[in-house]
Formats: C-alpha cells, structure tokens, sequence
C-alpha cells in the first residue's frame, strides 16, 4: 500500500468516527441532563422533563442544567 494512500484512508477514517460519535455523544448528554433535572426534582422543585430540556442541560452541562432550572422556575 502506498503511503498516500494510507494517509487517505486513515484521514476518512478519522472523518467517519467523528460524523458518527457526534449523535452518540448528544444521546448521551442528553440522557446525562435528563438524569440532572430528574435529581433537582427530588427536591421538590417540580420541572416537568422534556426532551429538549434534557438536550440543553446535557449539551450545556451544568450551565445548561440551570438555565433550564430558572428557565423553568422564574420566567414561565
């Protein structure tokens, strides 16, 4: 195999992986900012968990988590 050749699969490669990790990690993060607005709800706060909520606070983190909390809580 030249290595040319070898560089350009290794480059697509790399490209693939990346394309495809990218809905995994929202899924995941998403699950992850569920999971945050379900614990502040133990505590009485009553945030009803959709799923665009879950991606903010799973996109954004912890940032994102209480932007949805004040969101929800203050200005609806």
């Amino acid at each position: 195999m030249e290595p040319l050749s070898l560089v350009a699969a290794v480059v697509i490669l790399f490209i693939v992986i990346k394309l495809l990790s990218l809905p995994i990690k929202l899924l995941w993060n998403g699950i992850i900012g569920a999971i945050i607005l379900w614990v502040v709800n133990l505590f009485g706060v009553g945030i009803k968990i959709t799923v665009i909520k879950a991606l903010i606070a799973g996109f954004f983190g912890i940032p994102g988590a209480a932007a949805v909390i004040i969101w929800d809580l203050f200005l609806k």
